[in-house]
């Protein structure tokens, strides 16, 4: 399918304890300055680049909704910062949002605009959403967790499914610290397979961000850890159940019948957001947007439009 691409370009991003100047890397699909509100999608991780949301921009191809992509600071296109690998209090929510907060304003859309955060991405979103932007009009939250201890639990529900051999696997290099190692990676991908993407072989964009992650993994191994069910970094303690209720704009909670992130994990978006849709898509894991991707974009720009 054929999108239109338009500008892909820089904006500066001031962090003072970064040690050298950063910019943030964006990319837009259709006209965002046409007059009709864009929509910002924010892509996971943390630390992995947005390659692997290029579908999304099927909505401004089939539906005429201006859509602007950008890599988070540390990964893809935008400045990285190797040097702060391991360092909790440079790479933490607040630099992400104080990121998004300068993107939506140097870019002209701060007074209007929606959002979608796919994975970490949606609970960077709604960390936005809770404090209530005067600009933020609609919301989408796909495949994303409401509480990381959650999110652990059910992961390793899912990993315990996995064949005995695999398991085995994972458990030695865990305990060794041997996680850099191709054979976990390896075990590691089974688990993908059923959980992340069950497209095989996985698209070329989704292959494309996880090599890009693999050349620096800064800011994925000091947030989050090794691997989707060994959380190590500095999310592993995270919810923002207890202020969903600030959320204050229509809301749509996406997940997939296979996803890493199940029911038990989304369902607090559902439960506490005031004016939340909840969708699930019965053939897709945690990657719906390759999945079932004509599906996908009809129930996001349908809510976007209504």
């Amino acid at each position: 399918m054929s999108n239109p691409k338009g500008n892909e370009g820089f904006v500066d991003f001031h962090v003072p304890t970064a040690g050298k100047a950063c910019q943030t890397w964006y990319t837009t699909f259709g006209e965002y300055k046409s007059g009709t509100r864009a929509l910002v999608v924010l892509h996971g991780g943390p630390g992995i680049s947005h390659d692997y949301l290029n579908p999304i921009s099927d909505i401004a191809s089939s539906y005429g909704i201006p859509l602007i992509m950008y890599d988070q600071l540390g990964c893809g296109n935008s400045t990285h910062l190797k040097e702060k690998y391991g360092d909790g209090s440079f790479w933490n929510i607040q630099l992400f949002l104080d990121e998004l907060d300068n993107l939506l304003e140097k870019l002209g859309i701060k007074d209007d605009y929606d959002i979608l955060g796919h994975s970490w991405g949606g609970m960077l979103a709604s960390e936005h959403a809770i404090r209530q932007p005067k600009g933020l009009r609609k919301l989408i939250i796909s495949c994303s967790p409401a509480d990381m201890k959650t999110w652990v639990v059910v992961a390793n529900k899912l990993r315990a499914e996995l064949p005995e051999d695999v398991q085995e696997t994972l458990k030695k290099h865990e305990a060794d610290g041997t996680t850099e190692t191709e054979e976990y990676e390896e075990a590691v991908n089974v688990y993908y397979e059923r959980h992340v993407c069950r497209i095989k072989p996985f698209p070329d964009d989704m292959l494309l961000a996880f090599s890009k992650l693999k050349e620096d993994d800064t800011v994925s191994m000091t947030m989050n850890g090794p691997s989707e069910f060994f959380i190590t970094g500095t999310l592993k303690e995270w919810t923002n159940v207890d202020r969903l209720h600030n959320i204050n704009v229509p809301t749509l909670l996406l997940n997939g019948k296979y996803d890493e992130a199940q029911d038990e994990c989304v369902e607090p978006y559902a439960k506490n957001i005031p004016d939340c849709k909840w969708v699930k898509f019965a053939n897709s894991s945690h990657s719906p947007q390759w999945e079932e991707r004509e599906e996908y974009m009809k129930v996001a720009a349908d809510f976007l439009q209504s």
